[in-house]
């Protein structure tokens, strides 16, 4: 009995020591060192071939980026389950989509689900594969050679080829920004490449070449598979051993080669820009792959990627020599109202440069109620596009980027990610409690074609017309022959106004609303509005192209962060601050990223907004064949639907009931206070006495989220293309 219970330990203790080495720290013995590295992917010239079973022929990457978020989980909690990427694989690929990108090592489900449906599929999809590096080490003093940063992607690298390769075992978080689990499953047949690295930080990469400048080592490298051309810098030095280890340990251990790529975008594109493009856009640092060079021993070979959106940075719209970048004729990127086509202009631009061939990895549009950019060229702007519109921008993206030469793109993204955030939201918002509610003001949120809305399988509302979603139980006030009724979900505020014999050309309504105890206003001094509380806010219903969302100035949020950028002045200082109950109700106005100092050739030029309170008419009924996303409101008959996004209303977390503290009593910004109820009413234009407003119980849902998942139209508009 001893000596079995010694045997047993022993077989247990080799059997975890073999788990360790080599599914954890990735040991191995080469048995055939002398094997070559085979391929079914390779570039030729400026494109790229697949080995289909009868030689290479010409491959499109036609890509679709996919997110690890899902309503009510962070990114990182990699909680999608096996039968959702089932069901969205096959959505992919009934879009003629043949590509999935992803960013980081998934959870081993993803895997799992991945060769699942691959193993039999004569038709497969294929993937490209990212490699992440933390935004902390990118924002930080660390420069790309500090052990945490070379070391760290490096062997963030070769863990992910393990992960594909099925050999690789990662305990819950090993590994940053990735997930974790046992990797068994071999994908590699269905992996085309990969794409090492993120959007590079500006400052990371003009912070390294400064540091190593001139130092022995960091000028230049010769690598087995890649090696530097003399004209390298020392961040590009890095990409190239990076990418160089990477194509050997693949090679090496798994006798075969996939494509390779170095992230990129336009804040550190390779091209010199005027002085004042380049101070505005503090364009300090470049990244030129074209420095990067392969031997004959990496059979596969490199393509240079790029994430690229009609709208960030757009440097050719305030550039009207384009001769220095090789565009002599712009004729051919004239849109059909006479503007230039900066999008294609620049996508041109760096075909001319590139000898490899350019993926665009990234391009989208938003559909998003809130706005951080304008296309001033295309209208493709960054948010307040409707799904049609999203569509209809995908398509216009896509034929730019093949008319320019590309050998292929993904579109961002697959899927809505509720948790996202954006610079000119998320000071308005509690962002960690972003992942528990919808919304709809922030812009990076509703890249994708993938919607989920509210509700497990319908929403409690659709702004249509048709009122049979409503009852007596929703009815908030009744002011003589006028009523308004609430209710709400993860998404929206919804009223329903009653009215007999409403006629919009002619009646003005409106709704004031009292969201904090803190300020507010009892006169409504342009609308000559009586009131019985102390609204913070007032909604006109009117004509369809002028009813708004009006912010007594005091609530304004806008003023609370960007005084100095929009009005030019501190709104903290003496003389500045609004009065507590002012009677003044103005509109409600969103930043946007725009280089008005280049556009108006001042330096002094306030920053561009757009009016965001203002409400847009129309059928917001997915199932609806004239549905319009962005549809706010509609009238039918006696009766009026309108659905508002919390951010609107100064909600930073509805999931608790958190609202917006007030700015100016001891906060010098934005602070939080919870809320257990709002008051609301109702009146006519025609009123002349106090308007009575009625409390409204507001009761949050907390982690709890319910939604269900809708193909956008955006989603039927590419399928259109792709598949004619």
């Amino acid at each position: 009995m001893k000596k079995f219970l010694i045997i047993l330990s022993s077989v247990i203790l080799l059997i975890m020591l073999w788990d360790l080495t080599y599914y954890r720290l990735g040991w191995y013995i080469d048995f055939q060192p002398d094997k070559e590295a085979e391929t079914f992917i390779k570039v030729t010239g400026e494109e790229i071939q697949l080995d289909s079973g009868n030689g290479y022929e010409p491959f499109e990457i036609r890509g679709v980026n996919m997110g690890s978020g899902e309503p009510g989980e962070w990114s990182t909690d990699f909680d999608i389950d096996k039968e959702s990427y089932l069901r969205w694989f096959c959505y992919i690929k009934e879009m003629d989509a043949n590509t999935i990108r992803i960013y980081t090592v998934q959870q081993d489900i993803f895997y799992n689900a991945f060769y699942e449906y691959n193993k039999d599929n004569s038709d497969p999809l294929y993937l490209i594969h990212g490699v992440w590096v933390n935004d902390y080490v990118q924002n930080s003093h660390r420069d790309a050679y500090s052990d945490d940063f070379y070391d760290t992607f490096l062997d963030n690298c070769k863990t992910m080829l393990d992960v594909i390769h099925g050999n690789k075992k990662i305990s819950l978080g090993r590994m940053a920004s990735a997930g974790s689990g046992s990797y068994i499953k071999d994908i590699s047949p269905w992996v085309i490449g990969y794409i090492l690295g993120v959007e590079w930080e500006d400052l990371t990469v003009a912070y390294t070449d400064d540091t190593y400048c001139g130092k022995e080592g960091y000028n230049s490298y010769q690598g087995e598979y890649m090696y530097t051309l003399p004209e390298a810098s020392p961040f590009e030095v890095m990409l190239c051993k990076v990418g160089d280890k990477v194509i050997e340990y693949e090679s090496k251990r798994y006798k075969t080669q996939k494509l390779v790529a170095f992230s990129n975008w336009p804040t550190t594109d390779p091209f010199e820009y005027p002085e004042n493009v380049k101070n505005f856009f503090m364009k300090c640092a470049y990244v030129d792959v074209e420095h990067i060079k392969t031997t004959d021993k990496f059979i596969s070979g490199q393509f240079a990627s790029y994430h690229v959106y009609p709208y960030y940075p757009d440097y050719l719209a305030y550039i009207d020599d384009l001769t220095s970048f090789g565009i002599t004729d712009k004729s051919e990127f004239y849109t059909s109202d006479g503007k230039t086509n900066t999008y294609r202009a620049y996508l041109s631009m760096l075909t001319k440069h590139h000898s490899m061939p350019v993926i665009i990895s990234e391009f989208g549009v938003s559909t998003g109620r809130g706005m951080a950019q304008r296309d001033m060229n295309t209208g493709r702007n960054q948010g307040n596009m409707s799904e049609k519109e999203q569509g209809q921008a995908l398509v216009d993206c896509y034929e730019d980027i093949m008319a320019s030469g590309c050998a292929g793109s993904c579109v961002f993204s697959w899927q809505d990610e509720w948790f996202k955030r954006t610079w000119n939201t998320m000071y308005a918002v509690d962002l960690t409690r972003t992942p528990y509610w919808s919304d709809y003001q922030t812009n990076e949120q509703y890249f994708g074609l993938l919607s989920f809305d509210p509700g497990k399988e319908r929403s409690v509302c659709y702004v249509d017309g048709d009122i049979s979603e409503w009852n007596e139980d929703d009815r908030i006030v009744q002011n003589g022959d006028v009523s308004l009724s609430i209710k709400y979900d993860e998404k929206f505020i919804y009223f329903l106004i009653h009215k007999p014999n409403l006629n919009l050309i002619n009646d003005t309504l409106y709704i004031p609303l009292d969201i904090t105890p803190k300020s507010g206003s009892y006169y409504c001094k342009d609308q000559s509005l009586l009131l019985d509380r102390a609204a913070d806010f007032l909604i006109v219903l009117s004509e369809t192209d002028n009813s708004r969302v009006l912010v007594q100035e005091r609530y304004e949020v806008l003023r609370s962060t960007y005084a100095l950028e929009v009005y030019d002045f501190d709104t903290y200082e003496e003389g500045s601050v609004p009065d507590i109950d002012s009677p003044e109700f103005i509109p409600v106005d969103m930043i946007l990223q725009t280089a008005t100092a280049l556009l108006y050739n001042n330096a002094e030029a306030k920053s561009e907004v757009f009016e965001t309170g203002k409400l847009k008419y129309g059928n917001a009924n997915p199932e609806s064949t004239d549905f319009d996303s962005l549809a706010d409101y509609i009238a039918n008959g006696d009766y009026i639907e309108l659905k508002l996004p919390w951010q609107l209303l100064n909600f930073a977390d509805p999931s608790r009931m958190y609202i917006h503290d007030d700015y100016y009593d001891g906060n010098y910004g934005i602070e939080y206070i919870k809320i257990n109820e709002l008051y609301a009413g109702i009146a006519h234009e025609s009123q002349k006495d106090r308007i009575s407003l009625s409390p409204v119980a507001l009761k949050g849902w907390g982690n709890k989220v319910t939604y269900h998942e809708r193909l956008k139209s955006s989603y039927y508009i590419l399928q259109q293309l792709w598949t004619k």
